[in-house]
């Protein structure tokens, strides 16, 4: 019971330890000069691109990924809601925190959510948060 405990422990240390979070408009960079550029926004939130701006690479994501990190695995998701579900490591992985953490003190909300989850992850409707699986 201990090692299967501590293996759980490993498990998640490994797939939130690579992560940055941000809780502003713009993912953390590790680049110093990308996090100390100034760009003025809009209303909307969205920069503003002057033509002097327009060839210098943007500190923004691309469209469609959240942080600019990489696409999630199919395979991963499919095996760890399987063995794990009931844990909500599946959704930890998916990049839903939240979701993962209530998850993970319901129980996988009695065995039913991670159910449901299993099976969405199966045909594809449960994709990463911002982008999707590998192709």
């Amino acid at each position: 019971m201990k090692k299967n405990l501590t293996i759980l422990l490993a498990i998640i240390v490994l797939m939130v330890s690579g992560r940055q979070y941000s809780y502003a408009a713009f993912p953390l960079s590790a680049n110093k000069t990308e996090s100390s550029v100034s760009t003025p926004t809009v209303d909307k939130g969205q920069p503003v691109i002057k033509s002097d701006e327009s060839s210098a690479k943007s500190p923004y994501p691309a469209e469609g990924h959240h942080g600019g990190g990489k696409n999630k695995s199919w395979i991963a998701a499919v095996l760890l809601s399987f063995f794990l579900g009931g844990l909500g490591i599946h959704r930890f992985y998916l990049g839903y925190t939240w979701q993962g953490v209530v998850q993970l003190l319901t129980l996988g909300g009695f065995g039913i959510w991670s159910f449901i989850d299993f099976i969405r992850i199966l045909i594809k409707d449960l994709k990463p948060k911002g982008g999707d699986y590998d192709k």
